[in-house]
């Protein structure tokens, strides 16, 4: 006889006004299993997670079990008290709290007989927990002076605190989004662990490698719908994409006529210094896709904001000839330099204003006439670019908040390719979004460069800077330590790069 599922869901469906997120959606997880949950996004994974968390209220005529015990969803702490235990990719910590108060979130503190918090048995307890997880670091410190494995593995504390009820279903959303690589199998040897535990383990994540390295079983969504729930073994990477999208990846590879019609360089950096960087010159010419590669503290992480002005540096950045102001954005956008950052709710993206809003927001000026906002106008052409760039819904009224990562990013690349820019710096330009909305994205740089844009790709998707890059430039110790050029540029290559392997370039100019 099988043992009670961990979790159970029966014909869980959501809808949000004028959009059906979910569609009768079932789900079976047993204890000690690790489940991958994928597919593109808008595909209905993020409102399947708010819903179990109690965010959402789901559609009537749901059932949902939790260790065989019947889940009231909408019940504040229901899901908590069953045991459902959640890590969003956000992790949901106070910045200016140091670890204990963290911790203490949801479940209260140590309190001797007077009533007063115990703070050394809360420290003592602490530090406990995360050693227990792996993990020694001062736990007295606020939570925003951490790295961001620190605070992955204080997410991970918390969500599996002894002082709640024994954890039966663990989630995790996206936890390896902003890891560096050197931390993401430390975190995966934890998730083993509680996997060991007997605790079931939904696991979100856009990285199909990861999928693949850490899980037993998949399930696959797509449009709200249950497409598929399978064993890991036996399965490829193009068959879990194809089941994702419903379409082999190579339908999206479209070749871009006119890329690669270069002239004199449109991007100069001479001597570009940071507190990374140390003295990197970088040039890149009209229709070129330059990529920057490097592990984390490289100076890749620089490289992006240092050219547009965000951050203080030295050295001379010209657009066309025309040099940009030391940390000066706004001459940069004059001098016809663009730039979509790697954060980009912290950023770009002004998440509780409209996706007209986000649009126009760099030049809106272009609708002014006689001084007063041409409405009419400035929707008209925001749609236009919503259209062109498939964000789903094309609505411009609508919030950004709404719209899955990948149709946020979107918005973003719209904002700036409506002002058609001589330079497009991308940073991590498709982080956090799924393989469709990655395919596109990458169309739509490849596009841009075809219509003479001089593109600047930083990531640390070494696949992605292969499909993209005629160049790639290697940062290693803020220096240009390597630079890769077609057809010499592989994953592989990349990687024995960016961690001291390189060929020939060793201190060359990019």
């Amino acid at each position: 006889m099988s043992p009670t599922p961990a979790l159970e869901i029966r014909g869980l469906s959501k809808t949000f006004p004028g959009q059906r997120a979910l569609t009768e959606v079932d789900l079976q997880l047993r204890p000690g299993e690790l489940r991958a949950l994928v597919g593109q996004n808008g595909c209905g994974k993020s409102t399947l997670i708010k819903v179990l968390a109690g965010y959402h209220e789901p559609d009537p005529g749901v059932d949902v079990f939790v260790d065989g015990e019947r889940l009231h969803l909408g019940t504040a702490g229901a899901g908590d008290a069953a045991g459902l235990r959640f890590v969003h990719q956000d992790l949901g910590l106070v910045p200016t709290l140091d670890t204990c108060d963290n911790l203490a979130m949801g479940h209260g503190y140590e309190r001797n007989r007077l009533g007063l918090i115990s703070w050394r048995k809360e420290q003592r307890l602490a530090r406990e927990t995360l050693t227990g997880l792996g993990y020694d670091f001062d736990v007295r410190q606020p939570t925003g002076h951490l790295v961001i494995s620190q605070r992955t593995a204080i997410a991970l504390a918390r969500a599996l605190s002894p002082r709640a009820t024994p954890a039966r279903v663990l989630v995790l959303d996206e936890p390896t989004a902003n890891l560096p690589a050197t931390e993401i199998e430390r975190l995966f040897d934890v998730v083993r662990s509680v996997r060991d535990r007997g605790v079931a383990v939904l696991f979100v994540s856009h990285h199909l490698d990861e999928v693949f390295r850490l899980c037993d079983t998949v399930t696959v969504l797509r449009d709200g719908r249950h497409i598929v729930t399978r064993p890991v073994e036996g399965l490829d990477e193009d068959a879990l994409i194809a089941l994702m999208i419903g379409r082999t990846l190579e339908q999206f590879a479209v070749p871009v006529e006119g890329a690669g019609q270069h002239g004199e360089p449109a991007l100069e950096a001479h001597d570009l210094c940071t507190d990374v960087l140390a003295g990197v010159d970088l040039d890149v010419r009209p229709g070129e896709i330059v990529g920057v590669a490097g592990i984390t503290g490289s100076g890749r992480e620089e490289i992006a904001l240092a050219l547009f002005g965000g951050i203080p540096r030295t050295g001379v950045v010209t657009v066309d000839g025309r040099r940009v102001e030391e940390h000066r954005p706004d001459k940069a956008v004059d001098a016809g330099l663009a730039l979509v950052p790697a954060e980009r709710h912290a950023n770009a993206a002004f998440l509780e204003s409209t996706l007209r809003e986000n649009v126009s927001i760099v030049n809106p000026g272009d609708f002014l006439r006689r001084g007063l906002l041409n409405r009419r106008r400035e929707v008209s052409e925001v749609t236009t670019w919503l259209q062109k760039l498939k964000v789903r819904p094309p609505q411009p009224e609508r919030h950004l908040g709404t719209l899955s990562g990948g149709n946020q990013q979107k918005v973003m690349l719209a904002r700036w390719l409506r002002q058609q820019p001589k330079v497009l710096v991308l940073d991590e330009p498709t982080q956090g979004v799924d393989v469709g909305a990655k395919a596109d994205i990458h169309l739509l740089v490849e596009e841009a460069a075809a219509a003479g844009a001089a593109v600047v790709v930083v990531s640390t998707d070494h696949s992605e800077l292969t499909r993209l890059a005629e160049r790639v430039v290697v940062l290693r110790n803020g220096r240009i330590a390597d630079v890769l050029r077609r057809p010499h540029i592989d994953p592989d290559r990349i990687t024995a790069a960016t961690i001291g392997q390189g060929s020939q370039s060793k201190g060359a100019a990019a």
